[in-house]
């Protein structure tokens, strides 16, 4: 899980609402302006990795997108598409900005729904100023507001998505989990359940990585691999215990003046936290730049949402003796079921034995 995805943890991004420009308002026709201009630029990638002028890390680095690729489809029985199998050079450092904003006192997201692809927790720009001028009026309105630039984005395979040029500074683990998060969600999306979704996303990601290093015998970067997830789940942990506590904070009846107190104390408290974590890791920092923010309820509210039901599909992929085709039959038959039946099987604490 790139670190990237801490700072929005929604990565099948905005220009999702590209596919319902038809429905009008400014805020979809510039989704559908952005997302035709980066489709403009798409070249196949060995054509990239052919021409001369290629500079030797990017054809290093798209080589082994193509190989990820293969084996995404091959191996892991994910679409075999046209998805990421080609390049574009979008000559920007992210691709679209999210803006993701919460009540003063609550933890839980704002909403806004599209046509198809249901409710999201965020809004999506591919102009940096018109994220920050969203933002600036919700924050007129009293919300915590963050707004966070996205190095990559899923259209649900509407559209042929590229590899971009804001992922090739990236490691080929890194790719590797975006890509086969990415393309879960090609597979099976189910429209208003973000915690489904993501948490499938997630644990074949997860899975995927695993197989793709022990395919190539890389017993050390997996080793590595798999410290760097769990200090990720140490911090998840952590924003999801101060994420706690401020619900039920927000839930007490305080008066707002000592409500807001308590809170600003909550993300102190948060701040101390990871900064002993840092410590037990040896001063290993790769999250000390999100933490050096001014950290809000919108930068937590989504935590839970994107991490709980996890534990849940990975129960149904050893139910399924690690057989992929035999898991996403059973995933398939729980995306048929209704959301809070969903929900208890997959989100709750695993079933007595």
């Amino acid at each position: 899980m790139n670190i990237n995805s801490i700072a929005v943890t929604i990565r099948a991004a905005a220009a999702i609402a590209v596919i319902a420009a038809l429905s009008g308002g400014c805020y979809l026709l510039q989704s559908a302006q952005g997302q035709l201009a980066l489709m403009s630029k798409r070249e196949p990638i060995d054509e990239v990795i052919e021409a001369p002028a290629t500079p030797p890390k990017l054809r290093a680095q798209l080589k082994s997108v193509s190989a990820i690729r293969d084996f995404a489809s091959h191996e892991l029985g994910l679409p075999d598409n046209g998805s990421y199998r080609k390049y574009a050079d979008i000559g920007r450092p992210y691709v679209v900005w999210n803006v993701v904003a919460a009540p003063e006192f609550s933890v839980d997201p704002k909403r806004w729904c599209f046509p198809i692809v249901g409710c999201v927790a965020y809004r999506g720009y591919f102009v940096e100023a018109r994220a920050r001028r969203f933002a600036a009026g919700l924050h007129a309105k009293g919300f915590d507001v963050l707004v966070g630039g996205v190095a990559a984005y899923s259209t649900l395979g509407h559209f042929d998505d590229p590899i971009l040029s804001t992922m090739v500074s990236w490691n080929d683990v890194e790719l590797a989990s975006i890509i086969f998060h990415e393309l879960t969600h090609q597979l099976l999306y189910v429209s208003n359940d973000a915690a489904f979704n993501e948490a499938l996303a997630t644990t074949v990601e997860e899975e995927g990585v695993k197989r793709w290093l022990q395919r190539q015998g890389r017993d050390q970067d997996l080793a590595e691999h798999l410290l760097e997830q769990q200090r990720y789940l140490q911090i998840i942990a952590l924003m999801s215990k101060t994420r706690g506590q401020l619900a039920a904070l927000y839930a007490s009846g305080l008066p707002p003046p000592l409500m807001r107190e308590r809170k600003r104390e909550a993300f102190e408290q948060l701040r101390g936290a990871y900064s002993a974590l840092r410590a037990q890791w040896g001063g290993h920092a790769p999250f000390d730049a999100w933490f050096a923010q001014d950290i809000n309820n919108a930068h937590l509210a989504s935590i839970a949402t994107y991490f709980a039901c996890v534990p849940g599909f990975e129960r149904e992929l050893q139910a399924a003796g690690g057989n992929l085709p035999a898991f996403y039959r059973r995933v398939r038959a729980l995306a048929k079921l209704d959301q809070e039946r969903r929900d208890s099987l997959l989100c709750g604490p695993p079933p007595s034995p």
